[in-house]
């Protein structure tokens, strides 16, 4: 097992810190944004109706699955978070480090509405302000980057897995005998 010291280490902790602070930065941003400038009720269609920023808040997970569990689901997304930073100390791949930064910055920016917003700390509603085809979220759920980025890292760690790729970097396929990708 590569030891700490090995060159490419920091580079790669220091990918997966810059993707987790860009991706909740513009969580925040943006929540902070549609809340102060998109009343309830009010819309903007973009893309000729493809999306619709409309705000939302939500006391549940994803989907809004758990509605009224938000004090569980604060545990939950501390739990992750620890796990995540844990875990990133034997990181030494630079798709586990994107993967890993985009879950820990989405789960980073619901947190922060689960502790700051109302009704109070540890049950704060999500502003969700995202939604596809149509204003309301009958057609897919209404959501925000924090679940973006959630999602996107999820992808990128199932396409990693597919391929082989260990969180340590080893693994995957080789090309011609040559090292892992």
């Amino acid at each position: 097992m590569p030891e700490i010291s090995e060159p490419n280490y920091p580079r790669r902790v220091r990918l997966f810190a810059a993707v987790a602070l860009v991706a909740v930065g513009l969580d925040v941003l943006s929540k902070l944004l549609v809340a102060a400038n998109l009343g309830h009720g009010q819309q903007i269609r973009i893309l000729g109706g493809a999306i619709y920023l409309v705000e939302t808040r939500n006391s549940g997970a994803a989907f809004s699955l758990g509605t009224g569990a938000t004090a569980v689901l604060t545990v939950i997304a501390l739990a992750v978070v620890g796990f995540i930073l844990r875990t990133a100390g034997r990181m030494r791949s630079t798709g586990w480090a994107v993967a890993l930064g985009l879950v820990l910055g989405g789960a980073l920016g619901n947190l922060v509405d689960r502790i700051f917003r109302a009704p109070g700390v540890g049950r704060g509603n999500v502003v969700d302000w995202i939604s596809l085809f149509s204003n309301d979220g009958h057609v897919w759920p209404i959501f925000n980057l924090a679940d973006a980025s959630i999602v996107c890292g999820a992808v990128l760690s199932a396409v990693l897995a597919l391929r082989g790729i260990d969180i340590d970097g080893r693994g995957g396929r080789t090309k011609r005998g040559g090292p892992p990708e």
